[in-house]
């Protein structure tokens, strides 16, 4: 991977002109990575502009300076995997939205999440013929939320419960857990999900989070999906390094983005919601268009 040191600065000029066609297609055209093998220097650049990177387990390879440039440069030793392998991507760096075991699986991930998004920004989300009852009561659904507010539990069962034939497309399912953002159905029309997983840091928010749902957020309004809230947490995780790192700075990426979207908001409070994490989930004041209470 990277480019032909042999072409100079011409390589660098196509490196520019591949960036500026991400950057006009942004918000206009869904742009989705397939990293079915390695990728490196200037190159890594164009996958994180797209809109979703889906990384092959063992294969798909991203890093801007390689093993052996580190381990003169810094004396550290780490192997291609540790540095920018797909589970690095989808754990630590956000880098990767899914991990595929293979290249078929990569293909089958990029056809599922094309059936939810519509292919410009001025079409409307694919729909889908459902069989599940819009009015449906699910009589376990009470059974999920435990007797004490502070104890954990799974809000993708919740989810599951609530959306046609119970499936969730997750998006980012590895990278900051304590929200959970994906697409599912209701009525046969898709839908973007976003929720406060409380069996991770008690649905906290904190930077990480924050920006993998602000992201989400934004890519549901450029394509017309209406987004649903879900809201169980006790609020911004505290301590010296979610400040020094820029909570604040990037706490307010989540805010604007529920700000600036104009799709229909439905926001549904389950849990708790306290401070400013009640404020930042898709609350009224930030232009929600309907807020719910669980009973």
């Amino acid at each position: 991977g990277g480019a032909r040191i042999q072409e100079g600065v011409s390589s660098l000029d196509g490196y520019g002109d591949i960036f500026l066609k991400n950057a006009l297609s942004s918000g206009v055209i869904p742009q989705i990575t397939a990293s079915i093998g390695p990728c490196a220097g200037g190159a890594v650049y164009s996958p994180a502009m797209t809109d979703f990177v889906i990384m092959v387990e063992h294969v798909g390879q991203m890093f801007v300076t390689g093993p052996e440039v580190v381990k003169q440069v810094l004396s550290q030793d780490v192997t291609f995997e540790e540095l920018g392998g797909a589970k690095t991507h989808a754990t630590k760096s956000g880098v990767a939205h899914f991990v595929a075991k293979d290249e078929i699986d990569c293909m089958d991930k990029i056809k599922t999440l094309l059936s939810y998004i519509p292919q410009n920004n001025r079409e409307e989300p694919p729909w889908f013929d459902s069989n599940d009852d819009l009015n449906r009561i699910d009589q376990n659904i009470v059974n999920i939320l435990p007797d004490n507010p502070y104890h954990p539990y799974d809000i993708k069962e919740i989810i599951k419960s609530i959306v046609d034939d119970g499936n969730f497309f997750e998006i980012h399912e590895m990278f900051a857990e304590n929200i959970v953002v994906g697409f599912s159905r209701l009525a046969g029309s898709s839908v973007g999900i976003i929720a406060n997983q409380p069996s991770f840091l008690a649905g906290a928010l904190d930077i990480h989070s924050s920006v993998k749902a602000a992201r989400f957020i934004r890519f549901c309004d450029s394509f017309n999906i209406p987004i649903i809230t879900l809201v169980d947490t006790p609020g911004y995780l505290p301590g010296s390094d979610q400040e020094h790192n820029g909570i604040i700075r990037h706490g307010s990426k989540l805010l604007y983005a529920y700000c600036e979207a104009t799709v229909p908001k439905i926001t549904c409070i389950i849990g708790k919601a306290y401070g400013g994490a009640y404020i930042a989930m898709g609350s009224k004041n930030l232009g929600t268009d309907i807020n719910y209470a669980w009973p």
